[in-house]
């Protein structure tokens, strides 16, 4: 029976991808960062050639404007500043919308005559079409993080029995 250490693993099974990572920016709570953060999250995983698959990527950019949106909308009295974090694993991405209100959001389901208020609603119903999952949750200064995390590839879903 041999002795010493174990075995090492192979390198490409230990090693990160060359995409992940994680990246953060801020933002002004203004209603002009809503497109600017959309297009940096699409930007950057263009740039990191990130293999998303376009159904994910539509969705996600809805998510991002959402999110950026809903702190900008009720966020901005007590946060000046918003973050956007991206998160990027192998088969994942999270993306996560911090500000410093405390006020934790709850998803409701707008009347059809409301102008508004499906955003949260919107962001988790995206999320569970693909098989992702999205929260909030308290931040170390007071204020809070929505985040959304999504597969990179749709989940693979079996065609109808006909009959």
């Amino acid at each position: 029976m041999p002795s010493g250490p174990p075995a090492e693993p192979p390198e490409e099974l230990t090693s990160p991808l060359a995409y992940e990572g994680v990246w953060r920016f801020t933002a002004p709570a203004l209603e002009a960062s809503v497109p600017q953060a959309r297009h940096a999250v699409r930007d950057l995983l263009a740039e990191q050639c990130v293999p998303v698959a376009a159904a994910i990527m539509d969705g996600l950019l809805l998510i991002v404007s959402e999110l950026v949106t809903n702190a900008v909308r009720h966020a901005a009295l007590l946060s000046p500043q918003i973050a956007v974090q991206v998160n990027l694993g192998a088969n994942w991405l999270r993306v996560a919308v911090e500000d410093d209100h405390p006020y934790r959001p709850k998803a409701l389901e707008a009347d059809q005559g409301d102008l508004g208020g499906r955003g949260l609603w919107l962001v988790k119903t995206l999320t569970a079409e693909v098989g992702g999952k999205c929260g909030v949750e308290h931040t170390g200064n007071g204020g809070k993080a929505i985040w959304a995390e999504l597969p990179l590839t749709p989940p693979v879903t079996s065609p109808p029995l006909l009959l």
